[in-house]
Protein backbone atom coordinates (compact mmCIF):
# COMPACT_ATOMS: atom_id res chain seq x y z
CA UNK A 1 0.00 0.00 0.00
CA UNK A 2 2.87 2.36 0.84
CA UNK A 3 4.46 1.74 -2.58
CA UNK A 4 1.18 2.45 -4.35
CA UNK A 5 0.77 5.70 -2.39
CA UNK A 6 4.23 6.91 -3.46
CA UNK A 7 3.63 6.00 -7.11
CA UNK A 8 0.36 7.94 -7.17
CA UNK A 9 2.05 11.00 -5.69
CA UNK A 10 4.89 10.82 -8.20
CA UNK A 11 2.54 10.39 -11.15
CA UNK A 12 0.55 13.46 -10.07
CA UNK A 13 3.61 15.64 -9.49
CA UNK A 14 5.30 14.63 -12.76
CA UNK A 15 2.26 15.09 -14.96
CA UNK A 16 1.31 18.46 -13.42
CA UNK A 17 4.23 20.26 -15.05
CA UNK A 18 6.65 18.23 -17.14
CA UNK A 19 9.12 21.08 -17.36
CA UNK A 20 9.68 20.91 -13.59
CA UNK A 21 10.43 17.19 -13.71
CA UNK A 22 13.98 16.60 -12.40
CA UNK A 23 14.41 14.03 -15.17
CA UNK A 24 14.39 17.03 -17.52
CA UNK A 25 16.13 19.71 -15.47
CA UNK A 26 18.98 17.79 -13.82
CA UNK A 27 21.26 17.09 -16.79
CA UNK A 28 24.57 18.98 -17.06
CA UNK A 29 24.47 20.76 -20.41
CA UNK A 30 27.49 22.05 -22.32
CA UNK A 31 28.17 23.13 -25.90
CA UNK A 32 31.60 24.75 -25.50
CA UNK A 33 34.01 22.93 -23.15
CA UNK A 34 35.90 19.86 -24.35
CA UNK A 35 37.44 16.99 -22.44
CA UNK A 36 40.92 15.79 -21.53
CA UNK A 37 42.65 12.49 -20.81
CA UNK A 38 45.91 11.17 -19.40
CA UNK A 39 48.26 8.88 -21.29
CA UNK A 40 50.50 6.45 -19.47
CA UNK A 41 53.63 8.12 -18.14
CA UNK A 42 52.32 11.66 -18.77
CA UNK A 43 50.55 13.42 -15.90
CA UNK A 44 49.68 16.47 -18.03
CA UNK A 45 46.09 16.28 -19.35
CA UNK A 46 45.80 15.98 -23.14
CA UNK A 47 42.90 17.56 -25.02
CA UNK A 48 40.56 15.14 -26.79
CA UNK A 49 38.51 17.91 -28.49
CA UNK A 50 35.24 16.15 -27.61
CA UNK A 51 32.41 18.09 -25.95
CA UNK A 52 31.87 17.12 -22.32
CA UNK A 53 28.61 16.40 -20.51
CA UNK A 54 25.26 16.63 -22.37
CA UNK A 55 24.66 18.76 -25.45
CA UNK A 56 20.85 18.88 -25.57
CA UNK A 57 17.82 17.87 -23.52
CA UNK A 58 14.45 17.51 -25.29
CA UNK A 59 11.20 16.17 -23.95
CA UNK A 60 7.63 15.18 -24.71
CA UNK A 61 4.81 14.21 -22.38
CA UNK A 62 6.25 10.79 -21.68
CA UNK A 63 9.93 10.88 -22.61
CA UNK A 64 13.09 12.87 -22.17
CA UNK A 65 15.80 12.66 -24.85
CA UNK A 66 19.39 13.36 -23.77
CA UNK A 67 22.00 13.97 -26.46
CA UNK A 68 25.57 13.37 -25.34
CA UNK A 69 29.06 12.43 -26.49
CA UNK A 70 29.52 10.40 -23.28
CA UNK A 71 32.60 12.36 -22.16
CA UNK A 72 32.83 13.66 -18.57
CA UNK A 73 34.12 17.01 -17.36
CA UNK A 74 36.86 15.29 -15.33
CA UNK A 75 40.07 13.88 -16.81
CA UNK A 76 39.81 10.25 -17.93
CA UNK A 77 42.55 7.62 -17.95
CA UNK A 78 45.03 6.12 -17.98
CA UNK A 79 43.80 2.52 -17.81
CA UNK A 80 46.70 0.46 -16.56
CA UNK A 81 45.42 -3.05 -17.24
CA UNK A 82 46.30 -3.08 -20.93
CA UNK A 83 43.01 -1.55 -22.09
CA UNK A 84 43.87 -0.11 -25.52
CA UNK A 85 40.93 2.31 -25.62
CA UNK A 86 40.51 5.93 -24.67
CA UNK A 87 37.15 7.51 -23.95
CA UNK A 88 35.62 8.19 -27.38
CA UNK A 89 32.60 10.14 -28.58
CA UNK A 90 29.40 8.07 -28.41
CA UNK A 91 27.26 10.64 -30.22
CA UNK A 92 24.25 9.11 -28.47
CA UNK A 93 20.64 10.00 -27.79
CA UNK A 94 19.18 8.38 -24.70
CA UNK A 95 15.40 8.02 -24.46
CA UNK A 96 14.26 7.86 -20.82
CA UNK A 97 10.70 7.57 -19.45
CA UNK A 98 9.33 10.56 -17.53
CA UNK A 99 6.66 8.50 -15.76
CA UNK A 100 8.48 5.39 -14.52
CA UNK A 101 6.42 2.55 -13.07
CA UNK A 102 7.07 -0.45 -10.90
CA UNK A 103 7.43 -3.77 -12.67
CA UNK A 104 4.72 -5.86 -11.02
CA UNK A 105 5.79 -9.05 -12.80
CA UNK A 106 9.10 -10.87 -12.71
CA UNK A 107 11.95 -8.36 -12.19
CA UNK A 108 14.07 -7.65 -15.24
CA UNK A 109 17.72 -8.55 -14.76
CA UNK A 110 20.37 -5.99 -15.52
CA UNK A 111 22.64 -6.86 -18.43
CA UNK A 112 26.08 -6.12 -19.72
CA UNK A 113 26.52 -2.68 -21.27
CA UNK A 114 24.47 0.44 -20.57
CA UNK A 115 21.83 0.11 -17.84
CA UNK A 116 21.58 3.83 -17.05
CA UNK A 117 23.10 7.23 -17.64
CA UNK A 118 24.68 9.71 -15.27
CA UNK A 119 23.68 13.38 -15.44
CA UNK A 120 26.96 14.18 -17.24
CA UNK A 121 26.00 11.84 -20.10
CA UNK A 122 28.40 9.07 -19.05
CA UNK A 123 27.12 5.49 -19.17
CA UNK A 124 26.32 3.34 -16.16
CA UNK A 125 27.14 -0.39 -16.33
CA UNK A 126 26.14 -3.02 -13.77
CA UNK A 127 28.49 -5.18 -11.68
CA UNK A 128 29.64 -7.50 -14.48
CA UNK A 129 32.59 -7.31 -16.87
CA UNK A 130 31.58 -10.15 -19.20
CA UNK A 131 33.91 -12.69 -17.60
CA UNK A 132 32.64 -15.86 -15.92
CA UNK A 133 33.92 -19.20 -14.62
CA UNK A 134 33.85 -22.08 -17.09
CA UNK A 135 32.98 -25.01 -14.84
CA UNK A 136 33.95 -27.49 -17.57
CA UNK A 137 37.51 -26.27 -18.04
CA UNK A 138 37.85 -24.78 -14.53
CA UNK A 139 39.08 -21.48 -15.89
CA UNK A 140 37.86 -17.96 -16.58
CA UNK A 141 36.14 -17.34 -19.90
CA UNK A 142 34.57 -14.57 -21.92
CA UNK A 143 37.03 -11.67 -21.70
CA UNK A 144 39.99 -10.37 -23.72
CA UNK A 145 42.63 -13.08 -24.00
CA UNK A 146 40.21 -15.72 -22.66
CA UNK A 147 38.31 -18.45 -24.45
CA UNK A 148 34.60 -17.79 -25.13
CA UNK A 149 32.18 -18.97 -22.48
CA UNK A 150 29.91 -21.93 -23.33
CA UNK A 151 26.78 -20.59 -24.97
CA UNK A 152 28.47 -17.35 -26.06
CA UNK A 153 28.10 -13.79 -24.70
CA UNK A 154 25.12 -13.33 -22.41
CA UNK A 155 24.74 -17.01 -21.61
CA UNK A 156 23.72 -17.86 -18.05
CA UNK A 157 26.74 -18.98 -16.05
CA UNK A 158 26.86 -20.22 -12.43
CA UNK A 159 29.67 -17.86 -11.38
CA UNK A 160 29.97 -14.38 -12.94
CA UNK A 161 32.91 -12.11 -12.21
CA UNK A 162 32.42 -8.82 -10.37
CA UNK A 163 34.14 -5.99 -12.25
CA UNK A 164 34.85 -3.88 -9.17
CA UNK A 165 37.52 -6.12 -7.55
CA UNK A 166 38.59 -7.82 -10.78
CA UNK A 167 39.17 -4.71 -12.89
CA UNK A 168 40.40 -2.29 -10.21
CA UNK A 169 43.88 -1.98 -11.84
CA UNK A 170 42.16 -0.70 -14.99
CA UNK A 171 39.99 2.00 -13.41
CA UNK A 172 41.19 5.59 -13.59
CA UNK A 173 41.13 7.92 -10.61
CA UNK A 174 37.44 8.64 -11.22
CA UNK A 175 36.61 4.90 -10.99
CA UNK A 176 35.75 4.60 -14.68
CA UNK A 177 37.10 2.98 -17.84
CA UNK A 178 36.09 2.50 -21.49
CA UNK A 179 34.67 -0.55 -23.24
CA UNK A 180 35.67 -0.14 -26.87
CA UNK A 181 35.61 3.62 -26.36
CA UNK A 182 32.38 3.75 -24.31
CA UNK A 183 33.61 5.34 -21.07
CA UNK A 184 31.47 4.20 -18.13
CA UNK A 185 31.23 3.65 -14.41
CA UNK A 186 30.19 0.43 -12.68
CA UNK A 187 30.19 2.17 -9.32
CA UNK A 188 29.94 5.40 -7.36
CA UNK A 189 31.61 8.07 -9.59
CA UNK A 190 33.64 9.81 -6.89
CA UNK A 191 37.44 9.68 -7.04
CA UNK A 192 39.48 7.00 -5.28
CA UNK A 193 41.59 9.67 -3.58
CA UNK A 194 38.51 11.11 -1.85
CA UNK A 195 37.57 7.84 -0.13
CA UNK A 196 38.26 7.54 3.60
CA UNK A 197 40.33 4.44 2.87
CA UNK A 198 42.14 4.84 -0.46
CA UNK A 199 42.43 1.42 -2.13
CA UNK A 200 44.02 2.49 -5.44
CA UNK A 201 47.26 4.37 -6.11
CA UNK A 202 46.14 5.57 -9.56
CA UNK A 203 45.43 9.09 -8.22
CA UNK A 204 49.01 9.52 -7.00
CA UNK A 205 50.34 10.50 -10.42
CA UNK A 206 47.31 10.77 -12.70
CA UNK A 207 45.23 13.05 -10.55
CA UNK A 208 41.57 13.54 -11.37
CA UNK A 209 38.32 13.75 -9.50
CA UNK A 210 34.82 12.61 -10.40
CA UNK A 211 31.21 13.59 -10.93
CA UNK A 212 30.74 14.58 -7.29
CA UNK A 213 32.47 14.35 -3.93
CA UNK A 214 30.85 12.56 -1.01
CA UNK A 215 29.66 14.84 1.78
CA UNK A 216 28.60 12.95 4.90
CA UNK A 217 26.55 15.84 6.31
CA UNK A 218 24.47 16.63 3.20
CA UNK A 219 21.98 14.67 1.12
CA UNK A 220 23.88 13.35 -1.88
CA UNK A 221 23.01 14.88 -5.24
CA UNK A 222 20.89 13.28 -7.91
CA UNK A 223 23.56 11.79 -10.17
CA UNK A 224 21.69 9.87 -12.86
CA UNK A 225 18.78 7.78 -14.08
CA UNK A 226 18.47 4.04 -14.56
CA UNK A 227 17.00 2.48 -17.68
CA UNK A 228 13.65 2.06 -15.90
CA UNK A 229 13.47 5.85 -15.45
CA UNK A 230 13.97 5.96 -11.69
CA UNK A 231 16.57 8.40 -10.27
CA UNK A 232 19.99 7.51 -8.90
CA UNK A 233 21.49 9.30 -5.90
CA UNK A 234 24.94 9.32 -4.35
CA UNK A 235 25.92 7.61 -1.15
CA UNK A 236 24.09 9.65 1.53
CA UNK A 237 20.42 10.46 2.11
CA UNK A 238 17.77 10.94 4.75
CA UNK A 239 17.80 8.14 7.31
CA UNK A 240 14.04 7.65 7.12
CA UNK A 241 12.02 7.29 3.94
CA UNK A 242 9.76 10.19 4.96
CA UNK A 243 12.70 12.63 4.82
CA UNK A 244 13.39 12.71 8.56
CA UNK A 245 16.08 11.30 10.82
CA UNK A 246 19.00 13.37 9.57
CA UNK A 247 21.63 12.47 6.98
CA UNK A 248 23.17 9.03 6.96
CA UNK A 249 25.01 6.65 4.67
CA UNK A 250 22.46 4.62 2.70
CA UNK A 251 23.43 0.97 2.95
CA UNK A 252 23.30 -1.98 0.61
CA UNK A 253 21.16 -4.90 1.77
CA UNK A 254 23.70 -7.35 0.38
CA UNK A 255 26.52 -9.00 2.28
CA UNK A 256 29.19 -11.58 1.58
CA UNK A 257 28.05 -15.13 2.19
CA UNK A 258 29.58 -17.23 4.92
CA UNK A 259 30.87 -20.00 2.65
CA UNK A 260 34.07 -22.01 2.35
CA UNK A 261 33.44 -23.44 -1.11
CA UNK A 262 31.50 -22.22 -4.15
CA UNK A 263 28.98 -25.01 -4.71
CA UNK A 264 25.55 -23.42 -4.22
CA UNK A 265 23.85 -20.08 -4.75
CA UNK A 266 22.49 -18.04 -1.87
CA UNK A 267 18.98 -19.48 -2.42
CA UNK A 268 20.34 -23.01 -1.97
CA UNK A 269 20.42 -23.95 -5.67
CA UNK A 270 23.08 -26.58 -6.27
CA UNK A 271 25.31 -25.51 -9.17
CA UNK A 272 28.58 -26.64 -10.70
CA UNK A 273 31.44 -25.70 -8.43
CA UNK A 274 33.30 -22.47 -8.87
CA UNK A 275 36.97 -21.94 -8.02
CA UNK A 276 38.31 -22.32 -4.52
CA UNK A 277 38.14 -19.23 -2.31
CA UNK A 278 41.72 -18.02 -2.09
CA UNK A 279 43.89 -14.97 -2.72
CA UNK A 280 43.40 -15.28 -6.48
CA UNK A 281 39.61 -15.66 -6.26
CA UNK A 282 38.71 -14.08 -2.90
CA UNK A 283 35.19 -13.99 -1.55
CA UNK A 284 33.48 -11.19 -3.47
CA UNK A 285 35.25 -11.93 -6.75
CA UNK A 286 32.01 -13.32 -8.16
CA UNK A 287 28.54 -11.82 -7.98
CA UNK A 288 27.16 -15.08 -6.54
CA UNK A 289 29.38 -14.65 -3.48
CA UNK A 290 26.77 -12.20 -2.15
CA UNK A 291 23.39 -12.74 -0.52
CA UNK A 292 20.57 -10.32 0.16
CA UNK A 293 19.45 -9.76 3.75
CA UNK A 294 16.18 -7.94 4.40
CA UNK A 295 16.25 -5.17 7.02
CA UNK A 296 12.57 -4.48 7.83
CA UNK A 297 11.96 -1.20 9.60
CA UNK A 298 15.45 0.12 8.79
CA UNK A 299 14.86 2.75 6.13
CA UNK A 300 18.56 3.39 5.53
CA UNK A 301 18.97 -0.14 4.09
CA UNK A 302 18.06 -0.78 0.47
CA UNK A 303 16.04 -3.53 -1.17
CA UNK A 304 17.24 -6.26 -3.54
CA UNK A 305 17.30 -3.77 -6.46
CA UNK A 306 19.55 -1.42 -4.43
CA UNK A 307 16.82 1.17 -3.99
CA UNK A 308 13.98 2.32 -1.75
CA UNK A 309 10.90 4.56 -1.78
CA UNK A 310 11.82 7.84 -0.12
CA UNK A 311 11.60 11.62 -0.18
CA UNK A 312 14.55 13.58 -1.58
CA UNK A 313 15.26 17.28 -2.23
CA UNK A 314 14.30 16.85 -5.90
CA UNK A 315 11.29 14.63 -5.16
CA UNK A 316 9.70 16.01 -1.97
CA UNK A 317 6.57 13.90 -2.52
CA UNK A 318 8.61 10.72 -2.72
CA UNK A 319 9.73 8.34 -5.46
CA UNK A 320 11.61 5.10 -5.79
CA UNK A 321 15.37 5.86 -5.83
CA UNK A 322 18.54 3.91 -6.41
CA UNK A 323 21.68 4.81 -4.45
CA UNK A 324 25.38 4.44 -5.32
CA UNK A 325 26.29 2.39 -2.28
CA UNK A 326 29.59 2.54 -0.40
CA UNK A 327 30.85 1.02 2.83
CA UNK A 328 31.97 2.87 5.97
CA UNK A 329 35.28 3.70 4.24
CA UNK A 330 33.45 5.05 1.16
CA UNK A 331 34.71 2.13 -0.93
CA UNK A 332 32.15 0.81 -3.42
CA UNK A 333 29.67 -1.72 -1.99
CA UNK A 334 27.83 -4.37 -4.05
CA UNK A 335 25.57 -4.08 -6.06
CA UNK A 336 27.11 -0.59 -6.47
CA UNK A 337 24.26 1.28 -8.19
CA UNK A 338 21.45 -0.79 -9.75
CA UNK A 339 20.92 -4.48 -9.62
CA UNK A 340 21.07 -7.29 -10.04
CA UNK A 341 17.50 -6.53 -11.21
CA UNK A 342 15.56 -3.36 -12.01
CA UNK A 343 12.71 -2.23 -9.78
CA UNK A 344 10.76 -0.71 -12.66
CA UNK A 345 9.91 -1.50 -16.23
CA UNK A 346 13.08 -1.22 -18.31
CA UNK A 347 11.90 1.03 -21.15
CA UNK A 348 14.81 3.41 -21.74
CA UNK A 349 17.03 2.92 -24.75
CA UNK A 350 19.67 4.47 -26.96
CA UNK A 351 18.07 5.79 -30.16
CA UNK A 352 19.44 7.27 -33.37
CA UNK A 353 16.74 9.90 -33.83
CA UNK A 354 13.66 11.46 -32.23
CA UNK A 355 10.40 10.51 -33.96
CA UNK A 356 7.90 12.64 -32.01
CA UNK A 357 7.29 16.34 -31.36
CA UNK A 358 9.48 17.56 -28.52
CA UNK A 359 10.35 20.72 -26.63
CA UNK A 360 13.91 21.76 -25.80
CA UNK A 361 14.88 22.40 -22.20
CA UNK A 362 17.27 25.31 -21.67
CA UNK A 363 18.78 25.57 -18.16
CA UNK A 364 17.96 28.71 -16.20
CA UNK A 365 18.93 30.14 -12.84
CA UNK A 366 15.97 28.30 -11.35
CA UNK A 367 17.68 24.99 -12.11
CA UNK A 368 20.72 25.95 -10.03
CA UNK A 369 19.01 27.59 -7.06
CA UNK A 370 20.69 26.72 -3.79
CA UNK A 371 24.14 26.64 -5.37
CA UNK A 372 25.30 29.21 -2.82
CA UNK A 373 25.15 26.42 -0.24
CA UNK A 374 28.09 24.55 -1.80
CA UNK A 375 31.07 24.15 0.53
CA UNK A 376 34.69 24.55 -0.52
CA UNK A 377 37.86 23.03 0.93
CA UNK A 378 41.37 24.34 0.16
CA UNK A 379 44.37 22.20 1.11
CA UNK A 380 47.12 21.97 2.06
CA UNK A 381 47.23 25.38 3.69
CA UNK A 382 49.98 26.52 4.09
CA UNK A 383 51.79 25.06 1.06
CA UNK A 384 55.01 25.55 -0.89
CA UNK A 385 53.91 23.66 -4.00
CA UNK A 386 50.25 23.83 -5.00
CA UNK A 387 46.82 24.30 -3.50
CA UNK A 388 43.88 22.04 -4.18
CA UNK A 389 40.42 23.58 -4.36
CA UNK A 390 37.80 20.92 -3.66
CA UNK A 391 34.10 21.60 -4.25
CA UNK A 392 32.06 19.34 -2.01
CA UNK A 393 29.00 17.71 -3.53
CA UNK A 394 28.02 18.29 -7.17
CA UNK A 395 29.37 21.20 -9.22
CA UNK A 396 26.64 22.15 -11.71
CA UNK A 397 28.38 25.19 -13.22
CA UNK A 398 31.75 26.02 -14.76
CA UNK A 399 33.59 27.44 -11.75
CA UNK A 400 36.64 29.69 -11.78
CA UNK A 401 39.57 30.09 -9.41
CA UNK A 402 41.61 33.29 -9.28
CA UNK A 403 44.75 33.90 -7.22
CA UNK A 404 45.65 37.45 -6.12
CA UNK A 405 48.45 38.97 -4.10
CA UNK A 406 47.51 41.26 -1.22
CA UNK A 407 47.61 44.33 -3.49
CA UNK A 408 44.89 42.85 -5.68
CA UNK A 409 47.13 41.83 -8.58
CA UNK A 410 45.82 38.79 -10.44
CA UNK A 411 48.52 36.10 -10.51
CA UNK A 412 46.84 32.95 -11.81
CA UNK A 413 43.52 31.54 -12.98
CA UNK A 414 42.10 28.03 -13.19
CA UNK A 415 38.77 26.51 -14.21
CA UNK A 416 36.72 23.63 -12.80
CA UNK A 417 34.37 22.14 -15.38
CA UNK A 418 30.75 21.49 -14.46
CA UNK A 419 30.48 17.88 -13.40
CA UNK A 420 33.97 17.89 -11.86
CA UNK A 421 35.10 18.95 -8.42
CA UNK A 422 38.82 19.77 -8.23
CA UNK A 423 41.04 22.62 -9.37
CA UNK A 424 44.68 23.45 -8.67
CA UNK A 425 46.76 26.57 -8.19
CA UNK A 426 50.53 26.24 -8.61
CA UNK A 427 52.37 28.47 -6.11
CA UNK A 428 55.83 26.91 -6.38
CA UNK A 429 57.31 30.10 -7.92
CA UNK A 430 55.71 32.58 -5.50
CA UNK A 431 57.34 34.33 -2.57
CA UNK A 432 56.34 33.25 0.93
CA UNK A 433 53.39 35.17 2.33
CA UNK A 434 49.61 35.44 2.28
CA UNK A 435 47.52 35.47 -0.88
CA UNK A 436 43.83 35.67 -1.73
CA UNK A 437 41.84 33.03 -3.62
CA UNK A 438 38.50 33.79 -5.26
CA UNK A 439 36.26 30.87 -6.24
CA UNK A 440 33.17 31.81 -8.23
CA UNK A 441 30.65 31.16 -10.98
CA UNK A 442 27.40 32.76 -12.06
CA UNK A 443 25.61 31.81 -8.84
CA UNK A 444 28.34 31.55 -6.22
CA UNK A 445 31.35 33.52 -4.97
CA UNK A 446 33.79 32.92 -2.13
CA UNK A 447 37.06 34.68 -1.20
CA UNK A 448 39.51 33.16 1.23
CA UNK A 449 43.20 33.48 2.11
CA UNK A 450 46.04 31.01 1.71
CA UNK A 451 49.62 31.02 2.89
CA UNK A 452 52.66 30.18 0.80
CA UNK A 453 55.75 29.02 2.71
CA UNK A 454 59.36 28.39 1.71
Amino acid sequence: MKKLFFLILVAISQNTNAQLNPAITSWLQNTAQTGTYYSTGNSTPIANNILINCQAVQYSTNWVYVSTKGIPGYVTGPFQDGNPSQAQSQNAIFKIPLNPAQNTGNPTATTGGNIGIFINGVALFDYRDGVAWNTSSNSLCGGPGLTPCPGGPGATMPWNRDAIPAEKPGFDCSKGHPAMGNYHHHQNPSAFKLDLNVISTICDLYDADGLYSIDSIAHSPLIGYAYDGFPIYGAYGFKNIDGTGGITRIKSGYQLRNINIRSTWADGTDVADGPAINSTYPLGYFREDYEFISHPGQGDYLDEHNGRFCKTPEYPNGIYCYFATVDENWNSAYPYVVGPTFFGNKTASKVTSISETVSTYTPSSASTSGYEEVSVSIFPNPSNDLFVVQLNGLNTQTTYIELFDMTGKLLATQMINQGSTIGYIDVSTLYAGKYLVKIFNQYFSKITSIEVVE
